[in-house]
């Protein structure tokens, strides 16, 4: 079973020198502010050695334009749990592994657990403290479908079935036509998409190109270039730049840029403790929907407690009803073909996992948040691994199964 399909960085290191050269520091105050990082191409590429991948990772709001998700009012707090996390050892195929083996071997630099709300473990390291903001690359794509499902119990999208040329004028007459707001969620629109990362060819990759160019709606000349492959709601293929689609969907809809209505719905009435940024496609330009925000460990667990208790607010949800539950899948093809993925959730592909009803959200190098309804638990990790997919020596949710039933 193939996890955590990524896409690459290209166009070459020129480029991107362009933009460290013209992004501002990340503040004086901000801890890490001016180490020296990378480039785009080579976070995507998997070329970074490991200091500068941890100190690039931690400081991508200078890789491109973003737009600040701010922070306000009062935090949400975190108290530490009466019981905190004990020894956590599972055997995966003929290895026995604990925590610690997994944090060195698969590159984990920070990490937080919640059960019931309060915090049972909580480790930076490689220099990171509560203060670092830390890429979210594909986790993006699940707080993206969350604000969509927002904007649905506000009336200001339709529901599932509207058609998304009705928010995205630059899709009309494309592949797009007759596509639904569903069939984005789940990335089965039909339209012919290669997210092979290796492929100088491909979409994905175009798609970077575009976003390196920072050119006001390249991305969506791109999608709307794109041909059709299928009928929409019958073929599930993974495309970052169905979630470019849901964001632009989302921004027409709500009318205000994606940071902003974050900040609005989630991040000052939820209380995170710290601003976030969120990658432009071009200065002052449109959010990047599936990947580049960067926030604090604390506030990701936060927004994980946030959809595990159903996006209650001040006792009331802010989510369309039963649609934690519905995002986090499986959900179901035209045909009735069952997908391990929900609306850009991750379906648990283990058997304690599926047991548990658990889901994820997942971005390449090692980012996670795990929710896991039964047992009232949220994981969240950093990771630095050398490359976007494939060197994960231990399956991460099978780490966090196992964490989460260290907590009973």
């Amino acid at each position: 079973m193939t996890k955590r399909i990524i896409s690459t960085g290209l166009a070459g290191a020129a480029l991107s020198a362009v933009f460290l050269a013209a992004m501002p520091a990340s503040g004086a105050d901000y801890p890490h502010a001016g180490e020296p990082i990378g480039t785009v191409t080579e976070v995507y590429d998997g070329k970074l050695l490991p200091d500068a991948a941890v100190s690039t990772f931690r400081n991508i709001d200078r890789l491109f334009p973003t737009r600040t998700i701010k922070a306000g009012g009062a935090v949400r707090d975190l108290p530490q749990a009466d019981k905190p996390l004990g020894e956590v050892s599972f055997t995966t195929g003929d290895q026995t592994y604990d925590l610690y083996d997994v944090m060195a071997l698969d590159s984990f630099t920070a990490m937080i657990v919640l059960k019931d709300g309060k915090v049972a473990f909580e480790t930076y390291q490689r220099g990171n403290t509560p203060e670092t903001r830390w890429m979210s690359m594909s986790v993006a794509k699940s707080i993206t479908s969350t604000l969509a499902a927002i904007a649905i119990k506000e009336g200001k999208l339709a529901g599932l079935d509207a058609p998304l040329t009705d928010y995205v004028e630059a899709l009309k007459g494309s592949a797009y036509e007759g596509v639904t707001l569903r069939d984005i969620l789940m990335m089965s629109s039909g339209v012919r998409w290669n997210e092979t990362y290796t492929d100088p060819a491909s979409d994905r990759r175009a798609l970077l190109k575009a976003q390196i160019a920072q050119q006001p709606g390249s991305a969506m000349k791109l999608m709307a270039s794109l041909p059709r492959a299928a009928e929409p709601g019958t073929v599930n293929n993974y495309s970052t730049g169905e979630t470019q689609v849901l964001g632009e969907i989302v921004r027409g809809a709500v009318g205000k840029p994606l940071a902003e209505y974050l900040s609005e719905k989630i991040w000052v009435p939820y209380g995170m403790e710290a601003d976030a940024n969120w990658w432009l496609d071009s200065p002052d330009g449109h959010e990047i929907g599936g990947s580049g925000i960067s926030a604090t460990l604390r506030d990701y667990a936060r927004f994980g407690q946030f959809f595990l208790e159903n996006g209650t607010i001040g006792g009331t949800s802010i989510l369309p009803a039963g649609w934690r539950d519905e995002a986090a899948g499986p959900t179901t093809l035209k045909d009735g073909s069952k997908l391990d993925y929900g609306y850009m959730w991750w379906t648990g592909w283990t058997e304690p996992s599926i047991a548990d009803g658990a889901f994820a959200a997942i971005g390449i190098q090692g980012q996670n948040i795990y929710i896991n309804p039964k047992r009232n638990v949220v994981i969240v990790t950093f990771g630095a691994q050398p490359k976007p997919t494939g060197k994960e020596p231990v399956d991460p949710l099978v780490f966090f199964d196992a964490v989460a039933a260290a907590l009973d």
